[in-house]
């Protein structure tokens, strides 16, 4: 595969292109990145924020998970303008212990009102297995929940502005540096719902789930988020992202703890420490593009001067193609053996990368996997009947029983 000649990501990274000299367009908007006036985009931020405070019940909602980028976003607009925000948790089903205790510890620190809500776990095991079968990632219930139900909440609580973490452009070419990227319904159908919307995804599971459970996975209706005036922005549209340092003023500052994450090296403790099934979406990553989380975390800190190319690429030999031990309660909650699993993952191969199960090395547990709940298997009966109608309907078949 053909790599970046400067921060090493592979062609099969989404949205990437390389210039003649064999860069990438994400290490090029960085650079337009550097160059940015970032004292006339705090003037912008300083008048956002006069434009809303004190004209509704709070002066701004943030999406939060708990992780590095909504914590600082949350301690930066606190601490920085002394906003009064309204703090919006979607609760995908894995948030880990370390999470929770953070959670908890920064919302008191700050002194913030927040909100939790959890979808339907029958409906999100249907949601994580069709996702699966459409589109070789079962985090559509996560990547639609996460930016459309705080967008619900806005419309409810009538705040219309709502802060989210860094831009797509920091990681992605979906939009870059000298865009204007808003968190609104286009950026949504662009990349968040995998091209599938709730009413598709209704469809697609044949009825099967009531549709107002799926509310919380659609987009509010443009027309009520145009009457409320809403601003929908990313907080790393106006003052510059930087990772490392954030994640160390979070520490210092709140006591925000990182973790461990399956396959990923211990100096990015910070990095992806919310999800139980972070190692599973990181392996599937693998199988279908050649590549994971430790390229990605390894091309920021090359591009920042921080390790070398070489030095990058040995951290990329030892923690990639690794199995992870979540695996294992991934494929009770979806009802998949591991055969089918890779089957279906790798029906969503990338080209040129052509994955070879027979290479994989096992992974590491990490310390609070025994503390991970295994509530909540898939019934056969669901699997079958899922798996029967994704087969009429695309004469495609992962079960290898039906085929003996």
């Amino acid at each position: 595969m053909q790599r970046c000649s400067k921060c090493g990501l592979p062609e099969t990274h989404e949205t990437i292109a390389f210039d003649d000299q064999g860069v990438c367009n994400i290490c090029r908007q960085i650079e337009f990145k550097e160059n940015m006036n970032w004292d006339q985009k705090k003037l912008e931020l300083d008048a956002l924020i006069a434009e809303h405070r004190g004209k509704y019940d709070y002066d701004c909602i943030v999406p939060f998970s708990g992780g590095k980028d909504s914590t600082w976003t949350l301690y930066y607009l606190v601490k920085e303008y002394g906003v009064k925000p309204l703090v919006v948790r979607f609760d995908h089903g894995f948030f880990r212990p370390g999470l929770e205790e953070n959670t908890k510890r920064v919302c008191r620190e700050l002194g913030v009102d927040i909100m939790t809500f959890t979808p339907n776990w029958k409906v999100v095991q249907r949601l994580m297995l069709q996702s699966f079968l459409e589109k070789g990632d079962f985090c559509w219930h996560c990547h639609t929940g996460i930016f459309s139900y705080p967008m619900w909440i806005a419309l409810e609580k009538k705040v219309p502005l709502i802060f989210w973490g860094e831009p797509s452009s920091e990681y992605t070419a979906y939009f870059s540096y000298d865009q204007d990227e808003q968190v609104d319904e286009k950026r949504f159908n662009r990349y968040v719902n995998l091209g599938i919307s709730a009413d598709d995804m209704f469809v697609r599971l044949g009825g099967q789930v009531d549709p107002r459970d799926l509310k919380c996975f659609s987009y509010p209706p443009l027309k009520d988020l145009r009457a409320l005036n809403y601003r929908s922005v990313c907080l790393g549209s106006y003052i510059p992202w930087d990772v490392p340092k954030q994640s160390k003023i979070i520490m210092d500052e709140l006591g925000w703890q990182g973790d461990e994450v399956e396959n990923v090296p211990p100096q990015y403790r910070y990095e992806k420490i919310e999800c139980q099934m972070q190692g599973v979406r990181d392996y599937i990553k693998y199988i279908k593009r050649g590549y994971t989380r430790p390229s990605h975390l390894v091309a920021i800190d090359v591009r920042q001067g921080n390790i070398t190319l070489n030095e990058g690429q040995n951290l990329i030999d030892e923690y990639e193609n690794r199995r992870p031990p979540s695996l294992d309660h991934f494929l009770n909650f979806v009802g998949l053996d591991e055969a089918e699993f890779n089957r279906i993952a790798m029906e969503h191969m990338v080209s040129p990368y052509k994955h070879d199960p027979a290479s994989v090395r096992p992974g590491k547990k990490t310390h609070d996997f025994d503390r991970w709940s295994r509530v909540g298997v898939m019934p056969k009966d669901v699997r079958d009947e899922m798996l029967a109608r994704y087969k009429a309907r695309t004469g495609k078949s992962f079960v290898f029983d039906d085929e003996a």
